[in-house]
């Protein structure tokens, strides 16, 4: 097993009818390859939290997840209540809608809401949602993160029109500086995908398929 790859990847289930059975195996599947996380729902952070007290393995939870549309105060509460549940990483969604519309005091002030939630006791990273913006619109939402004091920015709920790519980790992370972390998410499945992320500048990978990803890296068929 390779803990360095596995440190990368924030083991993922979002879906909206996941189980508490599905999140059990979930966690256990995150303690048996050591991944950086498990991201789920805030309904189920309280469960993952409690699943994983005495594991290296930290729990993330999405915020106004996955459309970035709740107001800000609501973005802040969410965030306090998950850290109060056990969320020790905080993926939020931007408001997308202001950024396209120019609005980047509003943007701005939404992510600063939320780090301000989460200070000293969770890292935020700000899902930009990159299939739905134009360069020029990704480049200003990570710079409005960056000068927000997120921790990192994210490309993708995985929800959206598409996930990410190398092209947009790359450019988030020219804008970013080597300061800040940059998470891919979306439609990363393999470890060659994995890899290509790294590659590209990414420091945290979003996946569902985490253990498909490792099993890859150690020419293993059965989990």
């Amino acid at each position: 097993m390779n803990q360095k790859y596995a440190a990368y990847i924030d083991h993922t289930l979002l879906k909206a009818d996941a189980t508490k059975e599905e999140i059990i195996a979930l966690c256990e599947e995150a303690k048996t390859y050591s991944f950086a996380s498990v991201c789920v729902n805030p309904t189920w952070v309280k469960t993952a939290s409690e699943l994983l007290q005495g594991t290296t393995v930290k729990v993330c939870t999405v915020i106004g997840f996955p459309l970035g549309a709740s107001t800000t105060t609501v973005k802040a509460f969410e965030t306090k209540d998950a850290i109060e549940n056990g969320a020790g990483e905080i993926d939020m969604v931007i408001n997308i809608g202001a950024l396209r519309s120019g609005d980047d005091d509003l943007v701005g002030q939404d992510i600063a809401a939320v780090v301000e939630a989460a200070r000293g006791k969770a890292i935020v990273k700000v899902i930009i949602e990159t299939s739905l913006l134009t360069d020029q619109e990704k480049r200003k939402a990570c710079e409005l993160s960056r000068a927000a004091g997120a921790d990192f920015v994210k490309t993708s709920t995985g929800f959206s029109t598409g996930g990410a790519t190398a092209e947009d980790v790359k450019l988030m992370r020219g804008v970013v500086g080597p300061e800040m972390g940059v998470k891919a998410s979306g439609g990363v499945r393999s470890f060659d995908d994995l890899q290509k992320m790294i590659d590209a500048g990414a420091t945290r990978i979003g996946a569902s398929s985490g253990v498909q990803i490792m099993q890859g890296l150690q020419g293993d068929t059965a989990y």
